[in-house]
């Protein structure tokens, strides 16, 4: 029996029993402060050998290796990046001869701290590299399967998911963590990151750490309907508490175990628990869900799309999906040169143009002579997974193109198209397979275009037939009937809606149509297209591809989806129609003002206008500083409130930033009295101990852009070093973070020897385990995030 049975075997026979906590049990035991834990193990093999083996005397079936950390990027804090394969290797042996052949050993992979292409400054093919390092000292030190834990970005999931894939045929659990809210950091809810990961090879997903169980229990709740594999659960004993000077979770054992049931019933197929959990918690956990009957995901496949902010879900009889096609350079002269010149302010207004007027999906197009197309739509598909939520679709004729976008984009995308012409189908339904896209299915063939609907069949069930030995299902694509013009064959029309209604009603598929072919070389074009769309939807039509900017379109497909009976199709036809309030025929939009253009440049993260913008404006007269303090400041508070109201996440945040930033770059030579406008000074550290600064660095960014100097020491800064800095630098407000638990008591010693050394400054307090409580309790103010920050240190400067 394979490796892979063993953990689908334990599956089959009830809930599977992961582990508990690794870094609370090892500290328990010894391990201090400040050091490498991995390395820490290697030298003390008894202690995390005891650890793995209490839990599997707890009842735990799968045990994680201690090598969280065992990445280039973590491991180089301490010197040891060139051992990631070594250290990874030894690890796993030592959890394997722990466990025996009483538990399996899941080789886990957490975060490297740094966020991946496109939403941060790691390159993606460069974390793909440092996974597989890892991976494969894990592999050859006896893993039976990977985990994939603590995850806070779905693009360096990805990454690690395809570092995975890419080494070994192994069973692969993957895991997230999500704020209360219900996103991740970076704004990845649990279905869309569900739909990604499982359509990427993920065996098992679910969510680890977080908020406490009761929360996890709305995560996994909300996965289920669109599983395709078992879903995993790990959560903290609550959340986390200071006693004296140690930081405890105080759920009790009974306590977690009961909520383990609520788990089960909620779709959990995998249990255990991370921070703050014991051999206790799983005992108890183990106990109570033993004979909880346990259900497999039921379906076997999912038509759903999803973006790194949301998922799509393609319904039966659901109202028409519209594919906004606009993002395409064919006879857009001022996109052609854009693209040329590698600039992208078009392709953002075109993106949020069409989102605005109810396109659910974007096709994504930037084929034309004389431009590098694999490049560019990497840039392109890079910009629009930070500022749309829309699943994209790569429309190319090149497949390097289409494999460049499947790759990067941190979703899960739909390729249009494959046909069934020799070349792209070798080459197209091995990509769709590999990196689970779904695609739009071209009834043509080498050199041929069937005229009727009956040879579209016959070449329709041919692909099918190709793509089913590499996993792929109905579920994975959309039929084109291919539209033909009117002009030039008469019957054109009727064949099209002969093959709609076939694959509707016979075949079973869903269906798509470029609609604007049909009324090619005809006066009249608005009018013949919405009529033939009226018809297609009458006909079982699913998808169309269309500019959703057409009027007549756009009512004519809210009013067929209500004579077609489609669910739900009343309701947005009243509400699309009591939003038209400007009659036709008014006038256009004024125009944009450049103050008007500025502030949307900043709350739009378009750091790529700002020279453009500015320029404009200092050239109409206006005065640098005025520009600063009344248009782009105001502009950088919307963005917190937006972030704050969670219609912004983390990406967003973080372009505003950076377009702020540009623009006070260049503006600086214009501010005469830049020095005398600081607001006052913030000294950052992230706490000794502590590696984890993303926060820390974003508060820092934040902070600069509202006009304040930032003196940031970095990470794992000891005691002394940020007192006796605090002391020479005189700021106004201290900030520390931490992220862990065993380095936020860390803050507290921090303030205790600033005021017995005489400082009286203020500290603010942040990090994902921080609480407001245990602020207070040491004397500090709390921020629970990098908006709330800059508030708390603006009113701590004017007292």
């Amino acid at each position: 029996m394979s490796k892979s049975l063993n953990i689908k075997s334990l599956l089959k026979a009830g809930p599977v029993i992961l582990d508990g906590a690794t870094g609370t049990e090892l500290q328990k035991s010894g391990m201090p402060s400040g050091v490498c834990p991995e390395a820490w193990c290697l030298d003390n093999p008894q202690v995390i050998s005891a650890v793995h083996a209490s839990y599997v005397q707890a009842g735990a079936q799968v045990v994680y290796s201690c090598t969280f950390g065992a990445n280039r990027y973590k491991l180089k804090q301490y010197g040891l990046e060139g051992d990631v394969r070594r250290i990874n290797r030894d690890l796993a042996r030592l959890a394997k001869n722990a466990c025996g052949k009483k538990a399996l050993v899941a080789g886990d992979i957490g975060p490297t701290g740094l966020f991946v292409e496109p939403f941060g400054p790691l390159p993606f093919e460069e974390a793909v590299d440092a996974f597989k390092e890892q991976v494969t000292g894990l592999i050859e030190g006896g893993c039976d399967l990977i985990v994939i834990e603590t995850m806070i970005d779905i693009q360096e999931t990805r990454a690690a998911l395809l570092a995975v894939k890419e080494t070994a045929d192994i069973f692969t659990l993957v895991s997230m963590t999500y704020e209360e809210d219900g996103h991740t950091l970076g704004g990845t809810p649990p279905a869309a990151a569900l739909i990604t990961l499982q359509s990427l090879g993920a065996d098992a997903v679910g969510c680890n750490c977080s908020a406490g169980p009761e929360k996890m229990v709305e995560f996994v709740a909300a996965m289920k309907p669109y599983a395709t594999v078992p879903l995993l659960a790990k959560p903290n004993a609550g959340m986390p508490k200071l006693v004296g000077l140690d930081t405890v979770f105080d759920m009790q054992a009974d306590t977690f175990a009961a909520h383990g049931r609520k788990l089960i019933d909620a779709g959990a197929n995998l249990l255990g628990g991370c921070c703050g959990t014991t051999p206790a918690h799983i005992r108890s956990l183990a106990r109570a869900v033993k004979k909880r009957k346990l259900t497999l995901p039921a379906r076997k496949s999912i038509a759903a799309l999803s973006s790194a902010r949301s998922a799509f879900v393609f319904a039966d009889r659901q109202p028409l999906v519209v594919v906004g096609e606009r993002i395409n350079p064919t006879g857009k002269k001022a996109l052609q040169q854009e693209l040329l010149d590698g600039k992208t302010t078009l392709i953002r207004q075109m993106a949020a143009e069409q989102e605005e007027l109810g396109a659910d999906l974007l096709d994504v197009n930037v084929g034309m002579p004389g431009i590098d197309e694999t490049a560019t739509i990497k840039n392109v598909v890079g910009l629009l997974s930070t500022v749309s939520g829309l699943p994209l679709a790569v429309d190319s004729a090149n497949a390097e193109t289409i494999e460049a976008a499947l790759r990067l984009y941190p979703g899960r995308m739909l390729i249009n198209s494959i046909s069934g012409e020799k070349k792209k189908i070798a080459k197209l339904l091995p990509l769709a397979a590999k990196y689970g896209a779904m695609f739009i299915l071209l009834p043509l063939t080498d050199g041929n275009i069937p005229a009727t609907a009956v040879k579209r069949q016959a070449v329709i069930k041919s692909i099918y037939e190709k793509a089913r030995p590499l996993g792929l299902t109905k579920d994975d694509f959309v039929v084109d009937c291919l539209v033909m013009a009117v002009a030039s064959d008469a019957r054109a029309a009727q064949e099209t809606l002969d093959c709609v209604r076939w694959c509707s009603q016979v075949f079973k598929s869903r269906t798509t149509l470029g609609l604007s072919n049909v009324s090619f070389g005809m006066p009249g074009r608005p009018w013949l297209n919405a009529a033939f769309l009226a018809m297609a939807q009458y006909n079982g039509l699913s998808m169309a591809i269309a500019n959703p900017s057409s009027v007549e379109l756009m009512n004519v497909k809210f009013a067929g989806d209500v004579l077609s009976a489609r669910p739900g199709a009343t309701d947005a036809f009243i509400r699309h129609f009591t939003q038209q309030t400007a009659p036709a025929g008014d006038a256009p939009k004024t125009a944009l003002s450049v103050k008007e253009k500025l502030a949307a440049a900043v709350t739009g993260g378009d750091r790529e206008a700002m020279p453009a913008l500015l320029a404009q404006a200092l050239s109409e007269g206006n005065e640098a500083q005025a520009l600063v303090d009344g248009i782009m400041i105001p502009a950088i508070v919307r963005v917190g409130e937006l972030y704050e109201q969670k219609i912004y996440f983390l990406p967003q945040l973080m372009g505003a930033a950076e377009a702020m930033k540009k623009g006070l770059d260049i503006l600086e030579p214009h501010l005469k009295r830049l020095a005398a406008a600081t607001k006052g000074k913030v000294l950052l550290a992230t706490v000794r101990g502590d590696i984890h600064d993303i926060g820390k660095n974003i508060v820092a960014l934040l902070l600069r852009n509202h006009g304040y100097e930032v003196v940031d020491l970095g990470k794992d800064v000891d005691d002394v070093s940020i007192v006796e800095t605090a002391r020479k630098q005189n700021p106004d407000v201290i900030g520390l973070s931490a992220l862990m638990t065993t380095t936020m008591v860390n803050m507290k010693d921090v303030i205790t020897l600033a005021r017995a050394k005489g400082l009286e400054t203020s500290f603010l307090v942040g990090g994902a385990v921080v609480t407001e409580a245990y602020a207070q309790s040491i004397g500090a103010f709390y921020a629970k995030d990098g908006v709330e920050a800059v508030k708390i240190v603006d009113k701590l400067t004017r007292r």
